[in-house]
């Protein structure tokens, strides 16, 4: 394991886990993948703790967790969104694995995202955060103002 990582439970690169549950590598993985660095510059994972951290994908995931939907649905449920953004998110999602886009040829096209299993997976930790912030958002505001009432009195 390289500095700066830590081991989190279930991961398909912890083979000790994994020899201990007797659980088979994902099919068609070779070898098994190395830990990212999250501290280090040039590492992949911060642009996927990016994309999982940005509010429109965490939106568009919830969503798709409770039900597959078109483009239209998901822009009338995610509220300030714009088209542009979204597709943008969709597209990015879609690329990481995080949901499937499925093209059915009717007049006019139909276009049905969905979450996957590895989108699922992501999706059950975010409900966590998700949960948090929704239950702790009055504490965090007093916090703000508290904060702003004695940067105010210090002349910041």
């Amino acid at each position: 394991m390289q500095d700066g990582t830590f081991s989190s439970p279930g991961y398909p690169g912890d083979t000790a886990l994994l020899d201990a549950q007797h659980i088979p590598p994902p099919r068609g993985v070779v070898g098994v993948p190395s830990r990212g660095n999250v501290y280090a510059p040039d590492c992949p994972t911060r642009a996927l703790l990016d994309r999982v951290g940005d509010k429109w994908s965490v939106l568009i995931l919830q969503l798709l967790g409770e039900e597959a939907m078109r483009f239209n649905g998901l822009k009338r449920r995610i509220g300030g969104v714009s088209q542009k953004m979204l597709s943008q998110t969709l597209r990015s999602l879609e690329r990481d694995g995080l949901l499937t886009r499925t093209v059915e040829p009717t007049m006019p096209v139909t276009v049905t995202y969905r979450i996957t299993p590895l989108g699922s997976e992501l999706l059950h930790a975010l409900r966590l955060m998700i949960d948090w912030a929704e239950t702790r958002m009055g504490r965090v505001t007093e916090a703000q103002a508290e904060y702003d009432r004695l940067a105010q009195g210090e002349n910041w």
